[in-house]
């Protein structure tokens, strides 16, 4: 396979769940030897059952604590899981293997900060581990922090000059963060393969970083065409489709990427972006909401949120909101044009009145600039 997927990658480590070691527990042994019987045979109802009825005896056991978690796990029950996965690592604090069972709980929930927080702490343990290197990468570059990728690859992507996911993954982040020529230098280990899906999904996004949006849109249409589970290569299609007016199209791309990939920051964004255009608040406040539990931080998805938060009647919220931005971004136009309508529906008239001359100065700079699309990338 020319490239290892992080899906791939997450779904290999929840495909078996390993079996306890063999210790004498309080109760008779055929007690948890049931439950993992169960749990092998893939029957997950009744493994967890047995690892509760179990556990309600030994609480301290860890085998049967992480194996609980493992079996919620498998049936897409994340939120059950993680809790397990605590009170397990509390009982055992040394295992990397529950700590990193607990991190892909995460990731796979979406919350991707706190994945990568897991991770940071797992690999201090454990550093020699790729995957957990990668899957920490993964999130980073998730989170949009370009910076922290390309200084945990750097040091190591000589000792793994085959390893096509890590210079994906240094490669993008690189080109992210300006830095296109080395980037492309990464990248070319994944050209050199060949015409792939790979290949072409990165030929569309380095068309996407300069704006080539027709260009994007053919390589990443034939990303698609060729692997239509390549994490990724549906939003990136979506975002080539909503810089070239193709708004349905693009919601069909945000949504399929979802189905890969339901913490996708950008799909999730974007369909937020697209309903809220089209006055659908409730479903758009959904998407919305995952994309902050991704980027906490990022003024895009809060300056969506107010803009909601505006519209549906809640002013002062929305106040609160975008002063918050405009002093983490002080040059965020359409934050100061929303301030606006806010203070005046607020009957504050003169602050409504500073933001507007506020606007009116930042776009007559921008007048000798190249002018910023609507697309949210």
């Amino acid at each position: 396979m020319l490239f290892r997927t992080f899906l791939a990658l997450v779904l290999a480590v929840f495909a078996v769940a390993q079996p306890p070691a063999k210790r004498a527990p309080a109760l008779p042994a055929a007690s948890l030897a049931e439950a993992v019987q169960a749990h092998q045979a893939g029957n997950f109802d009744i493994a967890i059952v047995k690892y509760r009825s179990f556990l309600k005896a030994n609480p301290k056991s860890v085998e049967a604590r992480s194996n609980l978690g493992a079996a919620l796990a498998r049936q897409g029950r994340f939120e059950e899981a993680i809790p397990e996965y605590k009170a397990a690592l509390k009982l055992a604090p040394a295992n990397p293997g529950i700590a990193l069972n607990l991190a892909l709980a995460h990731y796979k929930l979406g919350d991707i900060p706190e994945a990568a927080r897991e991770l940071g702490t797992l690999r201090a343990l454990t550093p020699d581990q790729p995957q957990v290197t990668l899957l920490l990468a993964d999130c980073w570059l998730r989170m949009g922090e370009n910076a922290k990728v390309i200084a945990l690859l750097t040091p190591i992507q000589d000792r793994a000059p085959d390893d096509l996911a890590l210079a994906y993954l240094l490669g993008s982040a690189l080109v992210r963060d300006k830095r296109v020529d080395e980037g492309q230098r990464v990248l070319n280990k994944i050209f050199e393969k060949g015409d792939t899906a790979e290949s072409r999904l990165l030929m569309g996004t380095s068309k996407l970083g300069i704006s080539d949006f027709a260009g994007a849109l053919v390589d990443l249409e034939k990303a698609v065409e060729m692997n239509p589970q390549l994490p990724s290569a549906n939003s990136f299609l979506g975002q080539a489709r909503m810089a070239t007016g193709d708004a349905t199209g693009a919601l069909d791309s945000f949504r399929k990427e979802l189905t890969i990939n339901p913490s996708d920051y950008d799909s999730n964004l974007n369909i937020g972006v697209i309903l809220r255009q089209d006055k659908e608040f409730t479903d758009a406040m959904k998407y919305l909401s995952t994309a902050l539990r991704v980027r906490p931080s990022d003024v895009r998805v809060r300056y969506q949120i107010a803009t909601i938060d505006l519209s549906e009647g809640r002013v002062d919220q929305a106040r609160q909101s975008l002063e918050q931005l405009i002093k983490e971004v002080p040059s965020y136009t359409e934050a100061h044009v929303s301030l606006a309508t806010a203070y005046y529906r607020l009957k504050r008239k003169e602050d409504g009145d500073r933001e507007r001359a506020i606007v009116e100065k930042l776009n007559a700079e921008a007048q000798t600039k190249q002018p910023k699309g609507d697309v949210i990338r």
